[in-house]
């Protein structure tokens, strides 16, 4: 019958059946195909939805793994190359042989229990196994039907490879993960049981499904460096480690946050100042990135320079407001510092902007300091007052950032709350105190954390203090001298009895020229000994060119080339000049 009869309706349309299944088959197959098609093609779509969520390289490499059971394969494995969980660059094919690689993620149907290589470990590409081929030729390998030998080519060991084989697996693919001319790693598949073979068209669509992954792993690759990169700036424009502080044990921990866009604008620094006194700082460039990091670095940098000069912490704020002023990059940021006075047992806090200080008493009870906020740096709006607060033994000082309390689900005043709780229940004071309280209060992590803790101690046995209040007239610099010499006697400093004796001479006499009338001596002796004469001038001492006949003027000359380092500083009632000398022991000579 012909078909235009039939379309007419003239006559019954030719029973299907009569020309058997293969005339069946064939004429369904364009249906099929096409229904074929197009689920793969939405299995695709719905792939580039399912993979690559996260930025993170082994979640991506496990939802490619788990996209593709029971859909594509009863079970799968990717493994990805060492470099790249380094966040280095991939393979591009000029080293000889196949590449290192690194078994990320393995997932298979409920009851195969196979034995692929395990998670975490190198993966075993031996030169017998297809999967090197597939990486050294970059090309996908298919064994439609593994004979008993293919399963010591595909299974990392002989024992896996029988398992393989009683599991019933008999279809075998591998393809490699590419991404921009790079190879990153392999992804191969297997079947089992009844189900059928995979066939080119399986390849064609795991390629193009690897294709797909690949680019979401290099995404997770190159996203990783850079977090590494500016986490590594991070931390090396921070202190590596913290000097000598008497009456203090001072711990710091910096925690980078999880997105790289977030990290580079926290800070921390702790300074030695003459006569054993410690200034702490903190601060928060409101910035992120490596902009942020770079203003972080310099501001650090002048922070510093200006804590060595001994300044007040609320000068010391003043200044780096000008110098935040100064940056190209116009941005703002917060700091608080705090320098502790061992033997008066005070902290001076200053605050630019900044979150309060949390003080723990020896009792436990923390509660957050009254230090009067001044406006943030870089907005040119000063003066900033101080806080001068006592410390007992045993009390706590913490400071941070406010990256240890950022919620978005919570308020500030709640987060606080909740710090001064976990503080007052107590936290390990070391490298993790950031992560325990971030967890413990439950705060998101968005940004940097850093927290320094400085908890007060009795001053050690090595470290001794001497004060004595001088006349003010001329006997001061006889009575200083015979004070020094006495002293140093009874701490057997023989060695530096005539020295110091010059220098608080020359201390003594311009504070009674300079300085209206010399207040107080101080020697204090820990890794050096440090002599200071106070007085009620305004005027800090420089160093002056004296000519041949000038009869004064040489004075802090002399004073510079027998001492380590001196300095002065201001105090609400005038100044304080100061010295520094090495101990014997750290002249050179003996050490034992």
């Amino acid at each position: 019958m012909r078909e235009r009869d039939w379309l007419r309706g003239e006559r019954r349309p030719p029973n299907p059946l009569v020309g058997g299944r293969r005339a069946v088959r064939a004429a369904l197959r364009p249906m099929t195909d096409a229904i074929a098609s197009r689920r793969r093609l939405t299995w695709l779509n719905e792939a580039g939805l399912s993979i690559g969520t996260t930025l993170d390289l082994r979640r991506t490499a496990e939802e490619l793994a788990g996209f593709t059971v029971p859909e594509l394969a009863d079970g799968s494995a990717v493994d990805l190359l060492d470099s790249v969980l380094r966040f280095q660059e991939g393979d591009r094919g000029l080293s000889r042989g196949a590449p290192a690689l690194r078994a990320m993620a393995v997932a298979e149907i409920d009851g195969l229990n196979l034995a692929p290589d395990p998670v975490g470990e190198l993966a075993v590409h031996s030169a017998v196994r297809v999967g090197q081929r597939c990486l050294t030729s970059r090309e996908p390998v298919l064994i439609a039907r593994m004979e008993r030998s293919d399963f010591a080519a595909v299974a990392p060991t002989a024992e896996s490879g029988e398992i393989m084989r009683r599991a019933g697996v008999h279809s075998y693919m591998a393809v490699p993960l590419i991404a921009r001319g790079v190879l990153l790693g392999l992804a191969d598949f297997i079947r089992a049981g009844s189900r059928a073979p995979f066939t080119p068209a399986d390849v064609a669509l795991a390629v193009e499904l690897a294709s797909k992954a690949a680019l979401a792993i290099d995404n997770a690759r190159l996203y990783g460096r850079e977090r590494d990169h500016v986490v590594t700036l991070q931390r090396a424009l921070l202190p590596r480690s913290s000097p000598a502080t008497p009456g203090l044990d001072v711990s710091s921990c910096y925690t980078p946050a999880d997105d790289p866009a977030a990290v580079g604008g926290d800070w921390f620094d702790v300074v030695a100042l003459p006569s054993g006194r410690t200034a702490l700082m903190v601060g928060d460039v409101m910035g992120r990135g490596l902009a942020a990091a770079a203003t972080m670095g310099r501001l650090r940098t002048v922070a510093r320079t200006l804590m060595a000069l001994d300044i007040a912490p609320e000068r010391l704020l003043a200044r780096l407001d000008l110098a935040a002023r100064d940056l190209e990059e116009d941005q703002v940021a917060t700091c608080l510092c705090a320098v502790h006075d061992p033997i008066d047992g005070t902290f001076r806090i200053s605050s630019a902007g900044h979150p309060p200080p949390l003080l723990t008493g020896p009792d436990g009870r923390a509660e957050f300091l009254p230090v009067p906020v001044g406006a943030p740096l870089g907005t040119g709006v000063i003066p900033y007052d101080p806080l001068e607060w006592p410390v007992a033994e045993g009390a706590r000082l913490t400071l941070y950032t406010d990256g240890l309390i950022r919620s978005r689900a919570h308020s500030m005043e709640t987060q606080l709350e909740r710090l001064r709780e976990v503080i007052g229940q107590g936290v390990p004071c070391d490298g993790t105190i950031c992560r325990a309280i971030t967890d413990r209060i439950g705060a998101d992590r968005s940004d940097d954390a850093i927290v320094l803790v400085a908890t007060a101690r009795p001053l050690v046995p090595e470290c001794d203090v001497y004060v004595r209040t001088l006349p003010p007239d001329g006997k001061a610099a006889g009575q200083a001298r015979t004070a020094v010499r006495e002293q140093l006697l009874k701490w057997g400093l023989e060695e530096l009895v005539d020295t110091t004796e010059l220098v608080v001479s020359e201390l003594v006499g311009n504070a009674l020229r300079y300085g209206n009338a010399p207040g107080e001596l101080r020697l204090v002796r820990h890794e050096r000994l440090s002599v200071e004469v106070s007085d009620s001038g305004p005027d800090l001492p420089q160093i002056q060119h004296a000519d041949v006949s000038d009869e004064s003027g040489r004075g802090l000359q002399l004073i510079n080339m027998l001492c380590r380092r001196w300095g002065s500083c201001r105090t609400p009632t005038g100044k304080v000049v100061w010295v520094e000398q090495d101990l014997p022991m750290f002249l050179g000579a003996d050490v034992t």
